[in-house]
């Protein structure tokens, strides 16, 4: 059964949900910085919740890599290294290049349909300025794309690198950030794939990556070509 990120909640309590939902929200546009200490006792009392619900959600942020538990010295917001994000990009273009290839050998009737409706609400969320929402919807696009490829065991580093790549890019935009081009970069990746051509899908997935966010040429070569 593939890993789907824990933006929806009905499997979970409400409140570790809550808890959950609200802390990531905080770390993604920075209001909670890297460093930052959270203990239990602490957010049990500010969402109204048990301490063992509120581990339950610090869970779920340590297996999205937002934030490191070390057990008697407590828990802390990760960093948000440059470092980490190239190799984490680096890693996203091996993925989903790879991902692609195999996509392209025989993509599933839904597939369209479905990029199709997350293009819709990416643009839906743009319009709206929920970088968030847009943010979300973006992952879901790129882990629909992957779904495909049929390799499950990868989809959980794909979240991940998704998730750090997405805060990152937050986290080095200015105020005002064209959130409706953003979204849009998405739909030449959906006609690729409509049109049947695998290279060209394929190059215009990892040319989509390299160019998400202005790491220079040393990074991506290739995306000056």
């Amino acid at each position: 059964m593939a890993y789907f990120p824990p933006r929806q909640t009905a499997s979970r309590p409400a409140k570790a949900g809550a808890a959950f939902d609200a802390l990531k929200r905080d770390i993604m546009l920075g209001v909670l910085e890297p460093g930052t200490g959270l203990t239990e006792l602490d957010l049990a009392a500010h969402f109204q919740c048990s301490q063992g619900t509120v581990r339950e959600a610090l869970l779920q942020l340590q297996e999205e890599g937002l934030v490191l538990r070390k057990g008697r010295r407590g828990t802390q917001v990760s960093e948000c290294t440059e470092d980490e994000a190239i190799e984490m990009f680096r890693l996203r273009q091996q993925i989903e290049g790879n991902g692609m290839a195999r996509v392209m050998r025989a993509p599933s009737r839904t597939l369209i349909r479905d990029l199709n409706e997350l293009f819709d609400k990416m643009m839906s969320a743009a319009k709206a300025g929920d970088e968030l929402e847009l943010a979300a919807f973006d992952r879901d696009f790129h882990r629909r794309v992957f779904e495909d490829a049929n390799l499950p065991a990868l989809d959980p580093i794909l979240h991940r690198c998704l998730v750090h790549n997405h805060r990152f890019k937050i986290s080095r935009s200015p105020a005002a950030r064209d959130l409706e081009a953003t979204a849009g970069r998405h739909r030449s990746i959906i006609d690729c794939i409509e049109s049947g051509d695998a290279l060209r899908a394929t190059k215009a997935m990892q040319h989509h990556i390299a160019t998400i966010v202005d790491l220079g040429p040393e990074v991506f070569p290739e995306a000056t070509q």
